[in-house]
C-alpha cells in the first residue's frame, strides 16, 4: 500500500483547522507520547497478567516516582526521558518485579547497548510497525520492540 505525502503546509493548515492552534499542531507533530494500539495490548495482558501501567495516557500521579506493581506494562514518553524509565524499571527488577517495555527500536542510542542489552531477559523485536492511537489510517515512523525485565 502506498501512503500519499501530504505538503507540510496542506498538513498545517488542516491540522489547525481541527485542533485551532498551531502550538497544539506542533505538539501532536512531535508527539514523545503514542497511544499503545488496544488490541496489541489485549494480546500483551492475555501472556503478562498486567497489575499496573505507571505511563497511562492520563497520568494521575508521576509514575516514575511511584511504586509499581508485580506485573507492569510501561509505554513510556518517547523521548531522552526514557533512560529514566529504563532506570526505574531495574529498581522494581531488584524488588521481584516484572516491567514490560513497549519502546522504539532505537539500537544507536547508549540506553539501549547500557541498559536493555545488558538487564533485559527478552527483547522482541515486533514484524512491521505499530498503528497507535485509535485511528488506523498512519504506521508509527519508526519500528517497535519489546523489552521485558524479570
Amino acid at each position: 500500500m502506498r501512503h500519499k505525502k501530504i505538503s507540510r503546509g496542506r498538513l498545517l493548515t488542516a491540522m489547525t483547522g481541527l485542533y485551532g492552534s498551531k502550538a497544539i499542531l506542533r505538539s501532536i507533530r512531535h508527539s514523545v507520547s503514542w497511544a499503545t494500539p488496544k488490541e496489541f495490548y489485549e494480546l500483551l495482558n492475555k501472556e503478562f497478567s498486567f497489575d499496573f501501567d505507571p505511563c497511562p495516557i492520563n497520568p494521575t500521579v508521576n509514575g516514575i516516582f511511584c511504586d509499581w506493581g508485580k506485573r507492569n506494562f510501561v509505554n513510556p514518553p518517547y523521548n531522552k526521558a526514557i533512560i529514566g524509565w529504563l532506570n526505574k524499571a531495574l529498581i522494581e527488577k531488584e524488588k521481584g518485579n516484572m516491567s514490560v517495555f513497549l519502546l522504539p527500536v532505537r539500537s544507536d542510542t547508549i540506553w539501549f547497548h547500557d541498559i536493555v542489552l545488558k538487564y533485559a531477559c527478552e527483547i522482541r523485536f515486533i514484524q512491521g510497525r505499530l498503528y497507535f492511537g485509535e485511528k488506523r489510517t498512519n504506521p508509527a515512523p519508526f519500528p517497535s520492540m519489546l523489552v521485558i525485565f524479570k
